[in-house]
């Protein structure tokens, strides 16, 4: 007990961050029962576990150390999903150190069931979109419906529809297998059972929500969007996964296996006791000296980096004749970026052509201001003025290097009384203390290098666009840009590093 509240008070930061999200985010709001519902289980076990001997294992402080690794890269990165995923661990990993794999068995499952209270996975939500977006489509063209489709949005004779974070059911996914989980173990003996329910648990809510979108926009359809484009549209959402999971948890009943019989109280003798017996004092010692290192070495050796804003500007000039002034489509879009430490958006003329500039810079970056965060998008699933078309790795072909970027192609909604819409091509790369990469991990690993280093973490996120009118323009301007532009681009952002107010 101890040393699950030197865990608890030594991770405090993590630990409270993981209930923080549980408390603001609908998609892990299922993981405030996750705790009590694992004692509750262990609780159904006390008969056996007082017949167990404890028999510390000192090989369990191998992967301990491990995870204390997990934590401090996470933490250097700002990685929240690292850190919490470590100290979960860290707590199950507790219970075979200290206590033995006997009784480690036995409650294996309310050890692991624990793991459903970490907040990962939403990283899936742009790949079940998509699937979303894709059976959607694919259902209302075999039901005779014509559909002209943008990336997540599509118009069909009735209306224009799009899918959007809430309706790529990870939501339902993960509420599903968590209780699904909890409903194998209490109804199934055999593991092979067990293993069946659980993928049933995940793949069902997959289908079901491909099946709820496409109803939803066939009752819109049919019923000439009277009903289903309000907030009926979420009750009737909840209300058809709250049948689906109900008609699962019915069929899977039927195959239900009884308990097994509590074992009795078993009656060893103190001497062959007394001989088991392991002193649990050593390894509770070295795991206390595990679980303090981390945090000492992360707060005396990584010192937290100024918070304040750097004095970041975007010159009226650039290199060749680019000057600053203004384009009413390019002026119209900035990435769906937040809580950076400061920023800057200029339009650059030159040549017959625009191109437009825009730098997110992170510094003191922490659990809710980092540049590598799912929350930073090219464009938010909700904003209906632009949608991402695709996305895909690109190369700018500058005069010394071959810089790697991540481009987007973006579609604008037509404005009122026109005819046309805009188009524009992004580009996108990370700069992180002179290091450049269009890799979310390359980043992340560059940061952490930087915060070791130097205890500094100055990065940030450069994009640059221009509108698409014959294919291949929108390219062409991007690469005289940058290959006219970088070397400038790039000392601002060094200067930009050294500043402080």
């Amino acid at each position: 007990m101890a040393l699950v509240v030197l865990l608890l008070v030594m991770y405090w930061t993590a630990w409270q961050g993981m209930v923080a999200i549980w408390l603001r985010s609908e998609t892990y709001a299922h993981a405030l029962v996750v705790p009590p519902i694992s004692l509750w289980l262990v609780w159904r076990k006390r008969a056996a576990l007082l017949e167990c001997t404890p028999q510390p294992d000192p090989w369990m402080l191998l992967p301990l150390a491990l995870l204390a690794s997990l934590w401090m890269l996470g933490d250097l990165v700002s990685a929240n999903a690292a850190t919490q995923l470590a100290i979960t661990a860290m707590l199950v990993v507790t219970v075979p150190a200290l206590l033995g794999w006997r009784v480690t068995h036995i409650i294996l499952f309310p050890l692991l069931f624990l793991f459903f209270a970490v907040p990962i996975g939403e990283s899936l939500t742009p790949i079940l979109m998509q699937w979303t977006a894709d059976f959607t489509v694919m259902a209302l063209r075999a039901s005779g419906i014509p559909v002209y489709r943008e990336g997540l949005q599509f118009v069909i004779p009735s209306g224009h529809w799009s899918v959007v974070e809430a309706c790529s059911g990870i939501r339902y996914l993960m509420a599903s297998f968590m209780v699904g989980s909890l409903f194998a173990y209490l109804n199934y003996r055999s593991t092979w059972r067990r293993l069946v329910f659980a993928l049933v648990a995940i793949t069902l809510p997959v289908l079901a929500n491909w099946l709820r979108a496409y109803m939803i926009v066939m009752l819109g359809h049919l019923s000439n969007n009277q009903i289903a484009t309000g907030a009926d549209h979420l009750l009737y959402g909840w209300v058809f996964f709250g049948i689906v999971i109900m008609g699962m948890f019915f069929i899977g009943a039927r195959w239900a296996e009884p308990d097994d019989p509590v074992p009795g109280a078993g009656v060893a003798t103190t001497a062959a006791v007394a001989a088991d017996v392991r002193s649990p004092w050593p390894v509770a010692m070295a795991f206390a000296v595990l679980l303090l290192v981390p945090p000492l070495v992360m707060t005396r050796w990584v010192v937290t980096a100024d918070g304040a804003a750097p004095r970041l500007s975007l010159p009226s000039m650039l290199a060749a004749g680019w000057t600053a002034g203004s384009s009413p489509v390019l002026d119209a879009w900035r990435p769906a970026y937040v809580e950076m430490t400061t920023d800057r958006q200029q339009t650059y003329l030159g040549r017959e052509a625009a191109v437009g500039l825009y730098v997110a810079y992170y510094r003191a970056q922490n659990g809710a201001r980092k540049l590598i965060s799912s929350r930073n998008q090219f464009v938010d699933s909700a904003d209906h003025r632009w949608n991402q078309l695709a996305t895909q790795p690109d190369s700018a072909v500058l005069a010394d290097r071959v810089l790697q970027v991540q481009a987007a192609e973006l579609l604008a909604a037509v404005p009122p009384g026109q005819s046309e819409r805009s188009r524009l091509l992004v580009w996108r790369y990370y700069w992180v203390g002179g290091h450049l990469t269009s890799s979310d991990l390359v980043a992340k690993l560059y940061i952490a290098w930087q915060r070791l280093s130097s205890n500094a973490d100055e990065s940030a996120a450069v994009f640059v666009y221009a509108t698409e009118g014959r294919p291949g323009d929108a390219r062409a301007q991007l690469q005289n840009f940058m290959r006219e532009n970088f070397d400038q681009i790039d000392g601002l952002l060094l200067q930009a590093a050294a500043s402080t107010p």
